[in-house]
């Protein structure tokens, strides 16, 4: 191929959801046109006008939007251009690189019926009839493929892979309703689109032997091909619902950040040495579509969890504060206007533990909790008489706490333990389940500075008078 710019695509059909492994296909195409200075772009194949919903469309664009992978010029739909696609059979038609085949439903049914009985591919007696002798019927266009020696693929991922063409049959280019069929549509596409590089999975492989034939019987530049294996689930087998989450949207409702999704399904089928975490410059600058390998990759819900915990940790604690608050919301969980600024003093407290953002919602909620809190009957019965005579005193030192601090709360607690003889372990549970209700909650310096000095006292004058 002539050294010109590389341009890749995605090329979804709307099915209502955004498959994990059309993500990453659309991942590796960004990559590696970013890597090459090249042009993403992106097709929709929404011939199939059923299923093709606005609604439907929108998903791949919500996903491709959600997941950072904007296409570099306006999308373009595959259904718009059968005209394209007819003018590519008129054409071959002229080469005599295509037939008319007029054979009839039966005839069709009865021709399959004798190859697979000689353990051939099916052959249209149309073939090398001659056009005078049409029936005045209905008739599909099909591509003359050559019949004698190999057509190979020389893929990127694969390697060379050959097929022998007595085993490809003459597929079929126009159907006898006059719509063109996907590969077709797919090369005529491709070809006027200047794609460079085919990378997409390798349940296409397939499909290339047949792309190419029709590349080479319309004397197109055929692209480089690149096939990806598929993903599957940790179990070793194809991905499928019984494993979780498939689609993008679910990965986003689960509470995963775009930026973890990008560096996870990178390290699916593709690396840089030893690197687990990297940033997109770091994956663009390392990325070759040649060195992605060829076994199917695994899900690993651990490594997805280790590595969105670590972009939790690094992201801006605005952004935590929307994308939390959106959960609370969904949740039907009140918010007032004050509690946004307790969240953003919140989240840098509790955010080293939270897998997700649904975790770090849950780890937010007991500064959210109106007073009086409900509490757990398990904490209740933590108030013993001995505890709230010492929460009483522990009250009046904290009121003194001159310094609402982290480093002096934790000091504060120690001192007061020591000067009543017992352990932190003897007061913490008891006064973590006061000041969180029960919900998850960071240390209790960490609670307290949540919480604020006001509130803080509050919730435990509430227990108080609760509990007596």
């Amino acid at each position: 191929m002539p050294d010109r710019p590389v341009v890749t695509r995605i090329a979804p059909s709307p099915t209502g959801s955004m498959h994990i492994g059309t993500a990453r296909t659309a991942l590796f195409n960004w990559l590696y046109a970013r890597h090459t200075g090249g042009k993403f772009l992106l097709r929709v194949e929404d011939t199939d006008r059923e299923r093709s919903t606005e609604a439907a469309v929108q998903v791949i664009f919500d996903g491709l939007s959600w997941l950072g992978l904007e296409a570099d010029e306006p999308a373009v739909f595959q259904f718009a251009r059968a005209d394209l696609h007819r003018a590519a059979v008129d054409e071959l038609l002229a080469r005599g690189k295509a037939y008319r085949d007029y054979m009839s439903s039966e005839e069709l049914e009865a021709e399959r019926a004798l190859a697979r009985a000689e353990g051939r591919v099916v052959r249209s007696p149309w073939r090398d009839r001659s056009p005078n002798d049409a029936p005045d019927r209905p008739f599909a266009v099909r591509l003359k493929c050559p019949q004698e020696g190999e057509t190979m693929i020389d893929d990127q991922v694969k390697g060379e892979v050959r097929f022998q063409n007595k085993d490809l049959d003459d597929l079929i280019l126009l159907r006898s309703d006059g719509n063109p069929t996907y590969n077709l549509a797919v090369v005529v596409d491709d070809h006027d689109m200047g794609v460079t590089h085919v990378i997409r999975g390798d349940d296409h492989l397939n499909n290339a032997a047949r792309q190419t034939l029709i590349y080479q019987a319309l004397g197109w530049e055929v692209p480089v091909w690149a096939h990806l294996p598929l993903i599957h689930g940790p179990d070793g087998t194809k991905l499928s619902k019984r494993h979780g989450a498939q689609a993008v949207s679910e990965f986003d409702d689960m509470g995963y950040l775009p930026e973890a999704m990008r560096n996870y399904l990178a390290k699916l089928g593709w690396g840089h040495g030893d690197d687990e975490i990297f940033s997109d410059e770091q994956a663009i600058a390392w990325f070759d579509i040649r060195d992605v390998v060829g076994a199917p990759a695994r899900l690993d819900w651990a490594k997805l969890n280790h590595l969105n915990n670590h972009y939790i940790r690094q992201a801006d604690v605005a952004r935590l504060v929307t994308l939390t608050a959106q959960i609370h919301k969904s949740r039907d969980w009140p918010l007032r206007d004050a509690d946004l600024e307790i969240l953003a003093r919140t989240i840098p407290l509790v955010r080293d533990g939270a897998k997700t953002t649904l975790e770090l919602a849950d780890n937010t909620l007991f500064v959210l909790k109106q007073r009086p809190l409900e509490l757990p009957e398990k904490i209740l019965g933590l108030l013993t008489e001995e505890t709230r005579a010492r929460f009483a005193r522990l009250r009046e030192t904290l009121a003194a706490t001159p310094a609402w601090t982290a480093p002096e709360l934790e000091a504060t607690l120690r001192a007061f333990a020591e000067s009543e003889g017992v352990g932190l372990g003897k007061i913490g549970p008891a006064l973590r389940g006061v000041l969180s209700g029960g919900s998850p909650a960071p240390d209790l310096a960490g609670s307290l500075v949540a919480l604020g000095k006001h509130e803080s006292l509050g919730r435990l004058d509430d227990a108080l008078s609760h509990a007596a």
